[in-house]
């Protein structure tokens, strides 16, 4: 969690994911169970349906179109970053990858894709508005009973992680990062928006998007880190399955550090 980083206008977002590890995050044990969680639920989607036509906006480095493609679907993706796309362009995919933005998908038409993935541009949209025009955008290029899964980023893991455990809870009361409920606030310098379910409940009602299930990508993960790199394989691998048992717990869902909500159009 990083409250403090640079204002999310297009050019500060490429400096910040020109330094940032995007390539590596899901390498990381933690980032293993976000990943393999949210293929989980992808491929459940698909039902190995070769014919569906996928697309990933904020596609990053390429991660889950380059693996969805070597499965042999037909995936374009849109990426902001070019830096991103550079690395994504050397996996040498089949993967059709656009420079674009999330808020402006005016180069596809309507009701093109059978799934739209949504993953990484509502972390970074900071005011409801934009949220909701992603949002809409998805919604618009997805055909008429779809499925789009869309990834948040969560306010009580941001308000555990950064206000409490690393001792900044007056400071973020104090300047507004924080308001009298504890939700989070962007303010300047913010990279990150943080949301409740509630949040996400009332952009569906908003959009009249239809939720198929929501779950917790990565649960606990974030939080212990160092305990499940410490794992051996076979340990970590119980620990995956433990985690598949638990991700759609509702209650359980809004402190995972990341949520997958998946809706139909």
């Amino acid at each position: 969690m990083n409250f403090k980083s640079t204002n999310p206008n297009i050019s500060l977002i490429e400096d910040y994911y020109n330094h940032f590890e995007e390539e590596n995050r899901l390498s990381t044990r933690h980032g293993q169970v976000e990943f393999l969680t949210t293929i989980k639920y992808i491929l459940e989607i698909l039902n190995n349906d070769k014919s569906k036509k996928i697309i990933d906006i904020g596609a990053g480095t390429g991660r889950y179109s380059v693996y969805l493609d070597s499965l042999g679907y037909d995936v374009t993706a849109v990426e902001l970053v070019q830096h991103n796309i550079d690395v994504f362009k050397n996996k040498k995919s089949n993967v059709k990858i656009h420079q674009g933005n999330a808020l402006d998908l005016s180069m596809f038409n309507d009701d093109t894709f059978d799934v739209t993935l949504l993953f990484g541009p509502m972390y970074h949209l900071l005011n409801k508005d934009e949220q909701l025009k992603a949002l809409s955008e998805a919604k618009r290029i997805t055909k008429k009973d779809g499925f789009i899964l869309i990834s948040y980023y969560m306010n009580e893991y941001a308000v555990i992680t950064y206000a409490i455990v690393k001792g900044h809870i007056l400071e973020c009361l104090n300047n507004g990062q924080l308001d009298e409920n504890y939700h989070t606030k962007p303010i300047d310098g913010d990279l990150y928006t943080m949301v409740r379910i509630e949040d996400i409940d009332e952009f569906n009602r908003l959009l009249n998007l239809k939720r198929y299930k929501i779950i917790a990508q990565d649960g606990a993960s974030d939080y212990i880190r160092s305990a499940i790199t410490r794992l051996s394989e076979e340990q970590f691998q119980e620990y995956v399955k433990y985690h598949f048992s638990i991700a759609e717990r509702p209650d359980l869902i809004g402190a995972s550090s990341h949520v997958l909500d998946i809706v139909k159009k």
